[in-house]
């Protein structure tokens, strides 16, 4: 491989401060955090937020986000309702925001961190240099998955304020925004040195031991 890890260089990263330790240090010197080389239960912590973030996300897309109450009765739309009928209605700007924030970055977001479970699972390490730059992305785009809900919001205070109506927002609401915590908290469990790493840390660690041994034994 072209690259060098921690794990070869007998080192570990302190998750929460950067500072590199040797192999040996249990306590950070800076911050005094508990010393792990690799974000402990990484994967299957991952894999099930994710899938978590599924779950939450078909009933968000279903669900009505918003419900319009006026003199004309009763109207509830989900998200694809809301971007069609702001499409329609020349407001191609924000159906663009809605569908972006909504739709596309969420799917975005699930197919990348599967992608990336996926080259650790298989060890694709020709790979891992692309589903880095990949994981640098949605963690970069992260902080504006709550943008469709902010929308919502203002669109709320617009209509009320101007007693055009009453928009109450859908339980969809509620299931979007659990679905973006909980692709937000795998993005953040994820450890993207994983997809780096040929061997495995207890592999090393018995190879490492067996060697030690042989050693003495001479």
């Amino acid at each position: 491989m072209p690259w060098k890890s921690d794990i070869d260089e007998n080192l570990q990263l302190c998750i929460h401060c950067r500072k590199l330790h040797p192999l040996e240090k249990r306590i950070c010197d800076r911050c005094g955090s508990t010393l792990h080389q690799r974000i402990p239960h990484s994967v299957p912590t991952t894999w099930a937020l994710a899938i978590a973030s599924i779950v939450f996300l078909v009933p968000a897309n279903l669900l009505p986000m918003m419900i319009v109450r006026s003199i004309a009765g009763e109207d509830a739309g989900t998200i694809m309702d809301g971007v069609i009928y702001f499409f329609e209605h020349g407001s191609v700007g924000i159906a663009a925001v809605i569908f972006t924030a909504s739709v596309f970055v969420p799917f975005f977001k699930l197919t990348v961190l599967f992608y990336l479970l996926l080259i650790i699972h298989f060890k694709w390490h020709k790979r891992a240099l692309f589903g880095l730059k990949l994981f640098r992305v949605i963690h970069f785009i992260g902080k504006w998955s709550m943008l469709d809900i902010f929308v919502v919001a203002l669109m709320v205070g617009l209509v009320q304020f101007k007693n055009l109506a009453t928009i109450v927002t859908g339980p969809a609401a509620v299931a979007f925004m659990l679905s973006v915590i909980m692709t937000m908290f795998a993005t953040e469990r994820f450890d993207p040195r994983l997809m780096f790493d040929t061997e495995p840390r207890h592999g090393r660690e018995n190879r490492k031991k067996g060697n030690t041994h042989v050693r003495k034994e001479e």
